[in-house]
């Protein structure tokens, strides 16, 4: 458990970045190393500063949220469990890899969408979250790998925008964050390395093309049919598939980059030959430009997962059929920390 007092009121990175502006650009410099870099938990031990500006300091940015970590004992996942300023949840993921530690971060306290296949959505819709608590869940597994001693690679090299919520309906604040954690002058991630998953919103789509080219787009499809798609995520009644796909071709005009296809299997509603040709012939004018990620449903009290019969039936058929496909490996499942298993109960 990490203890720290709770902050009544959140504080946005523009805000602090307002102060910041303030300070002679070497204070910045080194209050952005002191956060980004050096990870530090504690203003009062940041000595570097004046004892009067680490009060100041101490009273405006909570550097340390409230929250639990829960291991898996099946591979190297660990989710947290944040409570944040006003005590609502939220859950966020790190994902250890060979060559990589990628986390998954929430953008909302629960989700309004209503996916059915999703533990998160039947929670229904709390806030946004900020930029900032957004960067924390970031900076709390950047603390963890830096002092594990057991991991090869102690630092965070991934972000994706895949936890709790739908980062679009929150996209000030998501790209907020992703600019914050880019900076040179602190974390220095580089654009490629963010990653957001969307389950369809027009706008979203084409903005992020404007304004981050270089960051990674995923579409959580789940079903070609626009009726077996509306019962699975009834935010398809509202941006059609044929929408959604108008504003994905946007992006792929622009950018010119890859897309994720996000599929997740689902035993008897999606998983069928029909499903996997259906899915093929959607994207073969653009293949070279898709990638299928395959996803297992993951319990979540609503459906069955499908049989290793059909997972392989389904990759075959899309591989026939040309398509770059690859199924997720799957991670913290015993924590609740897989895929559409994320929600506080």
């Amino acid at each position: 458990m990490i203890n720290k007092e709770l902050y009544n009121t959140p504080m946005e990175l523009d805000q602090f970045n307002q102060f910041l502006a303030k300070l002679p650009s070497y204070r910045r410099k080194q209050i952005y190393r002191l956060i980004f870099v050096d990870l530090i938990t504690d203003w009062q031990k940041a000595y570097v500063l004046p004892k009067f500006l680490r009060n100041e300091l101490d009273t405006m940015l909570s550097l340390v949220p409230s929250g639990q970590f829960l291991h898996s004992s099946n591979d190297k996942t660990i989710k947290a469990v944040i409570t944040l300023s006003d005590e609502l949840k939220i859950e966020t993921v790190l994902m250890r890899y060979k060559s990589r530690n990628s986390v998954c971060v929430s953008s909302q306290v629960g989700c309004a969408l209503g996916c059915r296949f999703c533990a998160t959505g039947r929670m229904g819709f709390r806030r946004n979250l900020t930029s900032w608590e957004i960067v924390q869940q970031v900076l709390m597994f950047a603390r963890f790998l830096s002092n594990d001693k057991s991991t090869t690679k102690g630092r965070v090299t991934n972000l994706v925008f895949m936890g709790m919520g739908e980062p679009f309906l929150n996209y000030d604040q998501v790209i907020g964050a992703i600019r914050c954690l880019h900076d040179p002058m602190g974390f220095n991630m580089g654009s490629r390395h963010f990653s957001i998953s969307t389950s369809g919103i027009p706008d979203g789509i084409r903005k992020l093309a404007d304004e981050l080219p270089e960051v990674n787009l995923a579409f959580s499809l789940h079903a070609v049919d626009n009726d077996l798609r509306s019962r699975l995520m009834p935010i398809n009644k509202k941006f059609s598939l044929s929408e959604v796909l108008e504003a994905i071709d946007y992006y792929l005009k622009k950018t010119n980059r890859k897309v994720m296809l996000e599929y997740i299997l689902i035993g008897n509603v999606n998983d069928q030959p029909e499903h996997a040709l259906s899915l093929a012939n959607l994207i073969m004018e653009r293949r070279h430009l898709f990638h299928v990620n395959l996803i297992r449903y993951n319990p979540t009290g609503m459906f069955q997962a499908p049989t290793d019969l059909s997972v392989s039936r389904f990759i075959s058929l899309l591989k026939d059929k040309g398509v770059s496909v690859t199924e997720r490996t799957r991670f913290g499942r015993d924590i609740q920390a897989s895929c559409g298993q994320l929600a506080i109960k």
